[in-house]
């Protein structure tokens, strides 16, 4: 479907399952070279293993996405695989905890903003150099509807991480663009995985109530989400950049 995706090198933060892990099993049957980052080393190598993909084709790095030297190290190990980067999403994050602002604890909000603020932004930092040096890349970062508008579900540290989100993709776009770099960000509604299994018991709330209040009636799949990210690492989408993709089965609208 995207031949021009076939041995591009994909970097995927928070590729040991969901979102992370769909879009490693995309790109690799367009004929990608991938690299999965996630803290979880067991879950990392379950994945690597249900992947299926030769040593050629895929490689697996255990980092922390708040440590610089884990986030450099994941950069290099790509790097010294490959040569290059073409394809960075920017995906690993937690949910954090469901709460109204006045019972959060001040170390969770932390632990939030560490892996999804500052994970995603120590991403960019070591991620674009390879890029600008390369003039071409195509980022995507990965958002929510959270980071577009407040819902009723008390997740303030999530919705905070995921509004810094959109305004670090639209200023780095900007700061992008004259080295050939795009950079763009996806927004799931709910989507079929753990996270939502950890804010249904949080919230008290349904899979049937929370998808009720999606037009389309269900939950995304990671797959869903997928297939756009493979669109915007494309070059079919050759001129979007600074844009947020909503894939939330048109609950925004």
């Amino acid at each position: 479907m995207y031949p021009d995706l076939a041995n591009k090198v994909v970097l995927i933060t928070g590729g040991a399952a969901g979102l992370g892990a769909a879009a490693a099993a995309a790109f690799l049957a367009e004929g990608a070279r991938v690299a999965i980052v996630d803290i979880d080393a067991e879950a990392l190598a379950a994945t690597a293993t249900r992947l299926g993909a030769d040593a050629d084709h895929l490689i697996t790095v255990v980092a922390d996405v708040s440590k610089p030297e884990d986030v450099r190290g994941y950069v290099h190990a790509t790097t010294d695989k490959w040569g290059r980067v073409d394809v960075f999403f920017n995906n690993a994050g937690i949910e954090g905890k469901v709460a109204p602002i006045v019972d959060q604890a001040v170390a969770d909000f932390d632990r939030v903003v560490d892996i999804n603020i500052r994970g995603s932004w120590m991403g960019l930092h070591f991620v674009l150099p390879v890029m600008y040096a390369q003039k071409s890349g195509s980022v995507i970062n990965s958002s929510s509807i959270g980071g577009l508008v407040a819902g009723p579900m008390p997740v303030s540290p999530y919705v905070t991480s995921k509004f810094a989100i959109t305004g670090l993709t639209r200023i780095a776009a900007v700061e992008s663009a004259p080295h050939g770099v795009r950079v763009n960000s996806v927004h799931p509604s709910p989507v079929n995985t753990r996270m939502m299994r950890s804010l249904e018991a949080g919230s008290g709330a349904s899979q049937q109530d929370i998808a009720g209040s999606i037009p389309l009636g269900r939950y995304a799949e990671p797959e869903d989400v997928a297939n756009v990210v493979l669109f915007l690492a494309s070059e079919q989408s050759s001129f979007v950049t600074g844009a947020q993709y909503r894939v939330d089965g048109g609950m925004l609208s």
